[in-house]
């Protein structure tokens, strides 16, 4: 199995602080594996990463609310999710991966202990990619439940996998990873294209995160920050950020969490827009009170 780089296990203070209700839209939580054993031919193993490691690296970057997502590792065991979720209390929230092995029955159970998103998984790496048939059986459950959809871009784009979802207009569709787009804005290739096109349908959502896995530099990331600014000017209120904590599949040293963040302000300096997308634009789209 491929080995993949760990997290920074000491996160830095950041500086300035976010504002209050910051919420964190992305990062997952693994083992301890003797309690919380890993699927059969899962992808990958992650060194421990738990709720309380989360936790830790929240308070560091004044982070108050979160969206704990399933990983692929668990596929369907959500035991790890759910009791993580138990112990953070209401200002997190879940997302999980479902198929047709999940009733509907455990489906109201999930939505009752705080799940509110569904996740597809398009990288091939993950052994996880739906099918076309499966895609639509969720879609439809998913608007049953008022739940969210967000969506890991295989590695070649969104503009691969945008058929399956460009129809859809009554559920929210949240683009993971920036879409894992190209990095010229003034001369957009076909992924930044078909984001732009997505993100004017108006429930299309674009979440900013490893924006430095996109990146050419290994530590300051300047050629992210053209592309990320012409997507939040794109959807201002429909842009959000996440961690991505502890950074799985990290083929390259993962910085310190709270240079992740402090990138977010250099990329968008103006504080009525930081609080947009750290605050107000999760707190609508996940329903945080």
């Amino acid at each position: 199995m491929k080995k993949y780089e760990s997290f920074d296990p000491n996160p830095r203070w950041v500086k300035p602080r976010p504002p209050r209700g910051a919420c964190d839209c992305q990062l997952h939580v693994f083992g301890p594996t003797d309690r919380y054993p890993m699927r059969s031919g899962a992808a990958y193993v992650m060194p421990t990463a738990t709720l309380d490691m989360a936790l830790r690296m929240h308070h560091a970057l004044g982070i108050e609310r979160g969206l704990l997502v399933q990983p692929t590792s668990y596929g369907t065991d959500y035991r790890a999710l759910l009791d993580a979720l138990a112990t953070a209390g209401p200002n997190y929230k879940g997302c999980v991966v479902i198929n047709e092995s999940v009733s509907d029955a455990e489906l109201r159970d999930l939505h009752d202990r705080g799940i509110r998103v569904a996740r597809f998984n398009f990288l091939n790496a993950l052994n996880l990619v739906p099918s076309g048939t499966s895609i639509r059986n969720t879609m439809a459950r998913v608007r049953e439940l008022g739940w969210v959809v967000k969506l890991q871009p295989p590695a070649g784009g969104m503009a691969e996998i945008a058929s399956h979802f460009e129809s859809i207009d009554d559920i929210p569709i949240v683009i993971d990873h920036m879409g894992r787009t190209d990095l010229d804005p003034v001369r957009p290739m076909p992924n930044l294209k078909k984001i732009f096109e997505l993100l004017d349908r108006g429930n299309f959502w674009l979440m900013l995160s490893n924006g430095y896995r996109l990146s050419k530099s290994d530590s300051c990331w300047d050629d992210v920050i053209p592309v990320t600014c012409a997507l939040v000017e794109a959807a201002p209120d429909r842009v959000i950020w996440a961690s991505d904590w502890p950074h799985p599949l990290s083929t390259k040293p993962v910085p310190n969490d709270a240079d992740i963040l402090e990138f977010l302000f250099t990329c968008v300096p103006d504080e009525r827009q930081q609080r947009k997308i750290l605050v107000e634009n999760p707190e609508r789209l996940f329903g945080f009170t």
